[in-house]
């Protein structure tokens, strides 16, 4: 019971370190796992491990290889909250080259690892391109800390998260092609077993996963499982489905999986964002588990043969310096991909959970059947793991600045609040050419406005982190439309630096607007109306208008128009490029008088001779 608490309270603090520092996690995990496993041996009388992962008779937490059962289906958990995220929309730029990078890349890394680390380890063949099976894989739980901690464009985030997702079954289906080679006699019969198993595989894991998508849709759809089990039911569902596939077809539950999340994450399935704030919190929980768990599962015996040799290092230099640029650039080329972008992909390449996991459970089978060379297969992966997150960790913010693929803010739009008027706004932006979000944490709101051709999550702003919303990564305006104070302060306070980065903006509240002339901030969208005034001009003509200005005396003239008018509410300046910027308190900042500005406002049309309204 001791071993299992200290797991979870370490993971947990390793997960909070983490964030503090901003690195990927499992950097923090996997050195804590070799701290109270392998090198604990050094401290403890008996030369026994702090955390033993496997039962040896008098200590341990799983016996036999039930650690590996718990791995497999953690990881399957994990992968399905990947595939949550992966939205076929994301794909208009990228879509050729994260294909050709799960597919040509793997072929180059596959075959280029296993001859790196034949002529340089001289291994068996074998073991060599079990090895290099195993590191294709990328993964979601260290590629996505470093989304969430940089802004990287879109090209760049789009390319790095669904390579991160979709190659990981592609990894674990290779390296147990491999493993059963090495276990069998091979030659030219197991060849076509391997391609039989392969067929069989991708089959098996499409059908498991495409219909287990379109089924649990329709059960969250149709309401058939009550809100407070939706949760644990979907959570059971994926496991059923995993089970389901790998029993059908050995390895193929990964892939199942995956599949699956892609067709909720694709179809306009309700309570998604709920349910992806569920499966990141679970995620959390196993990563923080798992890693800790494998990296104490490694012995002192495998630390040396890495660090009492200079080859391994030569191997991880030429697998994260030579072959990972060789297969992204012949994987892209000819793509949309620019060369900065394609050299910062080079340098971000770290393996995950399925690398550490798989090698874990096949290295150690192996050395119990007597296979010469396999005591190598875990502490490689292990450093290939270490070393890539390592090295990432610390530099990709540096070298994505160096390369210029850092956001520095676009004219995408953050909405926060989808109310009424927040929805006729963003239609309005939309067709200005605007990328709009829109944050709300009621669902009925979120629906209207996807109903109308917006992006909208569900998200209370209290408690889920919006800096962790792949999508949001390029946003460069911020504004704050709920009808609380504190809510649209919260906001800006939290979020204005990192969506707010070319403006950000808040409703003035009704305390604020009585006392106008002793308020200055320049966060303010208005002066002039706060959320109950733009609230009933929406209510009364939900229609965004421009009007043609000749002058800076005629904006003076109409704004003093609009302000004895209740539904009639200025919302931006449109200047000749179709720029816009929010209306200033005293219309100082912007000198009109050059012709070709429009004042963009809600509502009613303008009285009289100002009514004159060009589209």
């Amino acid at each position: 019971m001791e071993q299992l608490a200290g797991i979870i309270v370490l993971g947990i603090l390793a997960q909070w370190f983490a964030w503090r520092i901003r690195v990927p996690a499992i950097l923090p995990l996997i050195v804590l796992g070799l701290l109270v496993g392998p090198i604990s041996t050094l401290l403890t009388e008996d030369g026994s491990k702090l955390i033993n992962p496997i039962y040896d008779g008098e200590h341990g937490l799983f016996p036999g290889e039930s650690l590996f059962y718990f791995v497999s289906l953690s990881i399957g958990i994990i992968l399905f909250e990947g595939g949550l995220t992966l939205k076929f929309q994301e794909l208009k730029n990228t879509q050729r080259s994260i294909f050709r990078l799960i597919s040509i890349g793997s072929v180059i890394t596959f075959i280029g690892a296993g001859l790196a680390a034949y002529f340089i380890m001289e291994l068996d063949p074998a073991i060599c391109f079990l090895f290099a099976g195993l590191i294709i894989v990328t993964g979601p739980t260290v590629i996505a800390p470093i989304l969430q901690n940089i802004p990287l464009n879109r090209n760049v985030a789009t390319v790095l998260k669904w390579e991160g997702i979709l190659i990981d079954p592609i990894g674990a289906l290779v390296a147990v092609l491999v493993y059963g080679f090495i276990q069998s006699s091979g030659g030219l019969g197991f060849t076509m077993v391997a391609l039989n198993t392969f067929v069989g595989v991708v089959m098996t894991g499409f059908a498991f996963g495409f219909l287990g998508g379109l089924a649990l849709y329709e059960i969250i759809k149709r309401d058939w499982v009550p809100h407070y089990l939706l949760n644990i039911f979907i959570l059971a569902f994926v496991l059923f489905i995993f089970a389901a596939s790998d029993a059908k077809e050995h390895e193929s539950g990964l892939l199942a999986v995956v599949v699956m999340g892609l067709v909720l994450a694709n179809k306009d399935t309700p309570k998604i964002k709920e349910i992806m704030t569920f499966k990141e919190s679970l995620s959390v929980l196993l990563i923080s588990i798992l890693f800790i768990l494998l990296a104490a599962n490694i012995n002192m015996e495998d630390l040396r043969l890495i660090f009492e040799d200079w080859r391994p290092i030569a191997l991880f230099g030429f697998v994260a310096l030579v072959l990972r640029p060789l297969s992204v650039f012949v994987s892209t080329y000819g793509g949309n991909l620019s060369f900065n972008e394609k050299l910062f992909i080079s340098w971000v390449g770290p393996r995950g959970i399925v690398a550490a996991g798989i090698a874990s459970l096949f290295g150690l089978n192996l050395v119990k059947d007597g296979v010469a060379g396999a005591e190598y297969i875990t502490p490689l992966v292990f450093m290939i793991v270490l070393g890539t997150v390592l090295l990432n960790a610390t530099t990709a913010r540096f070298v994505a600045r160096l390369l210029g693929v850092i956001q520095d803010g676009s004219d995408s739009v953050l909405i926060i609040g989808a109310n009424g008027f927040a929805i006729t706004v963003a239609e309005y932006l939309k067709q200005q050419g605007r990328s709009v979000f829109l944050v709300d944490s009621n669902d009925r709101n979120i629906a209207r406005a996807e109903a109308r051709g917006l992006r909208g999550f569900v998200t209370n702003i209290y408690i889920n982190d919006l800096s962790e919303e792949y999508e949001l990564l390029d946003v460069g305006y911020m504004l704050a439309f709920t009808g609380s104070t504190e809510v649209n302060a919260y906001a800006l306070s939290h979020y204005g630096k990192i969506f707010g980065e070319r403006g950000a903006y808040r409703l003035i509240s009704a305390d604020e607007l009585k006392a106008r002339k002793e308020v200055n901030d320049a966060s303010i969208f208005s002066y002039t109306d706060d959320f109950l005034d733009i609230s009933e001009a929406d209510r009364e003509s939900a229609t965004v208008h421009e009007k043609a200005l000749s002058s800076q005396q005629e904006l003076q003239d109409i704004m003093s128009v609009m302000k004895a008018e209740k539904y009639i509410v200025p919302l931006f300046l449109k200047d000749s490029e179709g720029k816009l910027s929010v209306i200033s308190r005293n219309l100082v900042d912007v000198n009109v008088d050059g012709g070709g500005y429009k004042l963009v406002y809600l509502g009613e049309n303008l009285p009289g001779s100002f009514g004159e309204e060009q589209e």
